[in-house]
């Protein structure tokens, strides 16, 4: 990194466009209030409920902190900023500064990596959590092995989960003693999937509205107006290019906190033209899209409500829990699936290649639902009433659909989600033959 000479100030200035980021979008744009304060938590986004009620579980489902590009991005990066470099003629702000002292510090072998701000990501949710759950992140909790990790294989994941045990450590005052164990089929289930992966992840017409989108108006608009500010022929930019142009922005600023001359190709219209570009295609490959795509999570599903089904039994039986927090780190494409098999941020009309101008208000935003380091909290409360469930997404208090409490009885949403918990079978829904 030492190649480039462009330093932040102590204050960072953050680009207007960074909760135009989608998935590629830091988690403290979801919550500004961790700007001033990394290790705060905000007591008024989170509905409790009675105080005669105590907290018995956790499951923390968490995507892993902010990451290096791929490979591909990288090279979208690298041609376009050749491309700037040898071609553009512009007097835009900040040109001579990307031509003279910017320097393409990007690397293909870094594909996908965690950087330190993500491991500080992890480090810090550990802390925060902590400061939510004391009751149930104790050192005896700890000690007795009533704390687990578990982790997808990707080193990404594998660095953020060890992050997280070492913030956890640092805020209990204890030495490392908790062992992580992977789980792939858990935390990667969509690689698993058969139907998956030949219905969407490798069929070329899966995303056609993602395609088209890429290809209408808007997004010709936004190469237009870059080939302005470049003064370069309009024939020159391709989708590839302002992809390019968005990530070099994006990532200087997530991975670095550098508001970078990158950032000026896009004005705040360009910039919400990208971000429905990336929920389109989140949408279309993860989520609403097609059946297939929540359907894939059933696994994880089940996992989380037979663990919470066996809580209950233990309170019910003796009140011993042998399992107070489960901690599982993925990737967004292990927590967007899930959420959308729950219901959540599900829009009255799809989101299509035709409608970006009526979707401004639109509730499915990635970057607010799985920026890096997102995570769904949910928690058993003891009450005299019986269990409660509350669920959190990214520290916040969520309703279920269909549900009016934010903690209503564990048994009413048992009975909100029993056409799933009877059904969605991972290996019936992931088999080809299944219509």
């Amino acid at each position: 990194m030492s190649s480039c000479s462009i330093h932040s100030s102590t204050k960072t200035i953050i680009p207007t466009i960074a909760r135009y980021f989608g998935t590629k979008g830091r988690y403290e744009e979801v919550n500004t209030y961790l700007i001033d304060d990394i290790l705060t938590i905000n007591n008024s986004l989170v509905t409790l409920p009675s105080s005669n009620c105590k907290e018995i579980h956790l499951t923390a489902i968490i995507r892993h902190g902010t990451r290096f590009p791929t490979t591909k991005n990288i090279q979208k990066m690298r041609e376009f900023y050749n491309f700037v470099v040898r071609d553009a003629t512009g007097n835009l702000y900040g040109m001579s500064e990307i031509k003279s002292q910017w320097a393409m510090w990007y690397k293909d072998d870094m594909d996908g990596r965690l950087v330190d701000k993500g491991r500080a990501d992890h480090r810090h949710l550990a802390q925060r959590l902590i400061k939510w759950f004391p009751s149930l992140l104790t050192q005896d909790n700890v000690r007795q092995g009533r704390v687990k990790l578990i982790t997808s294989s990707k080193h990404r994941c594998v660095n953020s989960t060890i992050a997280f045990r070492e913030g956890l450590m640092k805020g209990l005052g204890m030495e490392d003693e908790l062992e992580l164990s992977v789980n792939d089929a858990l935390m990667r289930y969509f690689d698993q999937c058969e139907r998956f992966v030949k219905e969407v992840e490798n069929n070329k017409t899966a995303l056609e509205e993602v395609k088209r989108f890429n290809e209408g108006p808007e997004m010709k608009r936004v190469m237009e107006k870059m080939a302005d500010r470049l003064g370069v022929p309009y024939a020159s930019i391709t989708d590839d290019s302002v992809e390019g142009a968005f990530f070099l922005c994006a990532y200087e600023f997530t991975i670095r906190e550098l508001n970078t001359p990158w950032c000026q190709l896009f004005d705040t219209v360009d910039a919400q033209v990208m971000e429905y570009s990336s929920d389109l295609k989140q949408y279309w490959k993860r989520s609403y899209g097609h059946d297939i795509n929540s359907k894939s999570s059933c696994i994880l599903f089940h996992d989380l409500f037979h663990r919470l089904d066996q809580v209950v039994a233990q309170i019910n039986f003796n009140g011993a829990v042998s399992e107070v927090v489960t901690v599982q780190v993925g990737h967004a494409e292990t927590l967007l699936p899930l959420l959308t098999l729950l219901d959540m941020f599900k829009d009255d009309i799809p989101l299509t290649s035709t409608n970006f101008a009526t979707q401004q208000n639109r509730i499915f935003r990635s970057g607010y639902i799985v920026p890096y380091a997102a995570n769904l909290l949910v928690v058993l409360y003891q009450c005299p009433e019986g269990i409660r469930m509350g669920v959190r997404l990214n520290e916040k208090s969520l309703t279920l659909p269909g549900l009016t409490d934010p903690n209503p009885m564990y048994e009413d949403v048992k009975k909100r989600y029993r056409a799933l918990l009877e059904g969605c079978d991972q290996e019936t829904v992931c088999k080809m033959n299944n219509s």
